[in-house]
């Protein structure tokens, strides 16, 4: 599995796990199909969501960690 980076998006992140989604709403990032999912990066998209992207990041890939 790929590891996830904070210059992927919420959509590259959601194609390659969509079960993911439930990191994402954890941190209040609940916008997952907005246009900004396609064009913003995770880190762009957590410092407009107040949000700490090295801890995203972290969550996400032990996410996968824990399917894998």
């Amino acid at each position: 599995m790929a590891n996830i980076t904070k210059e992927m998006s919420i959509s590259d992140v959601l194609r390659l796990d969509n079960t993911t989604s439930e990191v994402f709403l954890q941190f209040g990032m609940t916008c997952l199909t907005c246009p900004f999912a396609t064009s913003e990066s995770l880190a762009q998209a957590s410092a407009a969501h107040g949000v700490d992207a090295n801890k995203l990041v972290e969550k996400l890939n032990d996410h996968l960690a824990k399917k894998a």
